[in-house]
């Protein structure tokens, strides 16, 4: 910008010199010619008087300065102090010679262009009639330019000088202000009036910045945030596998957590197995790819996409998914299936081995009703069984059972303990409920439910004479429901498995049931958001507690 100012006042300068030289020399020339042709005037009117007096002896003593010409009234030169009169043409035709026999005086100029004068020539008329003509010669513009050539040259030189050093000056001091100013903070200080606009835009500018900034921030924190809580894993990759953007979730599933991402690090520092290279490669390549990484029980399937921009590949993003829990759901669901098919065929290939022998009237009249008691055995444990399969088909999908509502942990339990106190007195079983009222909001056919299976394992998996207590505990924050019996008790090693979808511990203490009691307790708990604790010792018996919170969440369709 400097260079520029400088550069215009400089031009500037130098324009107005050149143009006050032009008129400077324009204006001296007319006022010098001017001043010639009263000068000529005065000295014809001066020689006039002479020759009047002297003749031709007068002209012949003036000086040759100025050119005179004595001219007869028919134009015969009379007399010439610069040429030989007997020699010159005739000057009845010159301009100021017909003008002053005309009218007394005449004056004329003429230039010569070979040598770049202009003479101008001033006439008058004597009593007898001659007429005296007075001459200048004087040079043309040009011819006083280039006459004045070295000093104008000088003069031009020391004007330039002088203009660039002004030039400069000023050029630094104009600018000086505004390189000043702080565009981040231009402040009300105006050194100039004409940049009160400018000013203005970049404090409007600076405020649009501030917002922005500040939005863009708040929203790479929430991206943050998001990406930050995230259980997927992504990558977001460069065409030379260098990782751009990732969050923590994909560092834990590559088991990369110990290694710093920084600006050049290649994918490959993260995972270096055949699978994964597989994926960036391929959608570094162009194509979409998915790869399942196997570890250690651990499995992650791996989506990889290529990102193209103006048709040009730009890089590749990467969804890191742990699909452990969906592989292992898939692995039950197969075993489920194939336990369903097992526990459904028992009892149907009981009763059409019955029904098979009745038929064909194998069976003594006496021994009937012993195959149809048979038969409806079977299809009771058969419909039992389908019963607890549909409970635990809805408790997993979450749907609504019934409505929630405060119900008497206390109560219930007397009446759970009441169905299965036939089965405990055939046994000799002893039943005893303890503790007092405690209210909860939950579901009420589910809570029986897990109360049934409890109390009802408590007596089949019980020692004859032995006893079940159950006993009812009102917290602040929670209620407890503890079911204990003097029964066989759990090896350690399938407490965990005890839950399980027809898992059975020991096919001999069977005694009938599904297989599926348990795992309707710890799915009805999950779905009124309560928990089940077992503690066991085999031999003495086992205690399931039950802790369910005051105030549950209520699970929505």
């Amino acid at each position: 910008m400097t260079k520029r100012i400088f550069r215009s006042i400089l031009t500037v300068a130098l324009a107005a010199l050149l143009a006050c030289l032009v008129l400077i020399t324009g204006v001296l020339y007319g006022y010098f010619e001017e001043r010639v042709e009263r000068e000529l005037q005065s000295q014809t009117a001066y020689i006039l008087r002479g020759v009047e007096d002297g003749g031709l002896d007068y002209l012949s003593g003036l000086p040759r300065d100025n050119r005179i010409t004595w001219v007869a009234a028919d134009g015969t030169v009379l007399y010439d102090n610069w040429e030989d009169a007997a020699k010159m043409e005739n000057h009845i035709g010159r301009e100021e010679i017909r003008a002053a026999l005309d009218s007394g005086a005449g004056q004329a100029s003429r230039y010569s262009s070979t040598l770049g004068q202009k003479t101008l020539y001033y006439a008058q008329r004597l009593a007898d009639g001659t007429v005296l003509r007075t001459a200048s010669t004087q040079y043309s513009v040009w011819m006083l330019v280039v006459q004045i050539l070295q000093p104008l040259a000088a003069v031009v030189l020391a004007a330039c000088v002088l203009a660039g050093l002004m030039a400069s000056r000023a050029a630094r001091l104009i600018v000086e202000p505004i390189n000043a100013l702080d565009p981040s903070d231009p402040g009300n200080k105006i050194t100039y009036d004409e940049l009160t606009p400018l000013l203005a835009r970049i404090r409007s500018q600076n405020r649009q910045i501030s917002l922005q900034m500040a939005q863009l921030s708040r929203r790479q924190e929430e991206f943050s945030a998001i990406t930050d809580n995230m259980e997927e894993g992504f990558l977001v990759l460069d065409t030379r596998t260098h990782v751009l953007s990732h969050n923590a979730a994909a560092l834990r599933l590559l088991d990369a957590e110990d290694i710093t991402v920084e600006q050049e690090t290649s994918a490959y520092d993260l995972n270096r197995e055949a699978g994964f290279r597989r994926c960036v490669e391929e959608s570094l390549g162009g194509r979409r790819s998915e790869q399942v990484l196997e570890k250690d029980g651990c499995c992650r399937q791996i989506i990889a996409s290529p990102v193209f921009q103006d048709g040009h590949l730009s890089g590749a993003v990467l969804v890191i998914l742990d699909t452990t829990e969906k592989e292992q759901r898939e692995s039950l669901r197969r075993e489920f299936t194939a336990n369903v098919s097992h526990e459904l065929r028992t009892p149907l290939t009981s009763i059409l081995g019955t029904a098979e022998i009745l038929q064909n009237g194998l069976v003594r009249p006496e021994d009937v009703s012993h195959f149809a008691g048979n038969i409806h055995r079977e299809a009771g444990r058969l419909i039992d069984l389908v019963n607890d399969i549909i409970r635990l088909s809805r408790l997993d999908e979450g749907g609504p059972v019934a409505d929630w509502t405060d119900c008497d942990l206390y109560e219930m339990a007397g009446c759970v303990l009441e169905q299965v106190r036939a089965a405990a007195e055939g046994r000799d079983i002893t039943l005893e409920r303890r503790g007092g009222p405690s209210t909860v909001r939950a579901v009420p056919q589910i809570l029986e439910e897990i109360l049934y299976n409890l109390c009802d394992n408590a007596v089949k998996y019980n020692r004859d004479g032995g006893s079940v207590t159950v006993t009812v505990e009102d917290r602040p924050r929670e209620a407890r429901v503890t079911v204990t019996d003097t029964g066989i008790g759990i090896p350690p090693e399938a407490r965990q498995r005890v839950f399980e979808r027809f898992y059975r511990m020991d096919k001999s203490h069977s005694a009938g049931g599904t297989g599926l009691g348990l795992s309707i307790v710890k799915h009805g708990a999950a779905y009124l958001g309560a928990s089940v604790e077992l503690k066991s010792e085999v031999g003495r018996g086992s205690t399931f507690t039950l802790s369910i919170p005051k105030t549950p969440r209520e699970r929505r369709a």
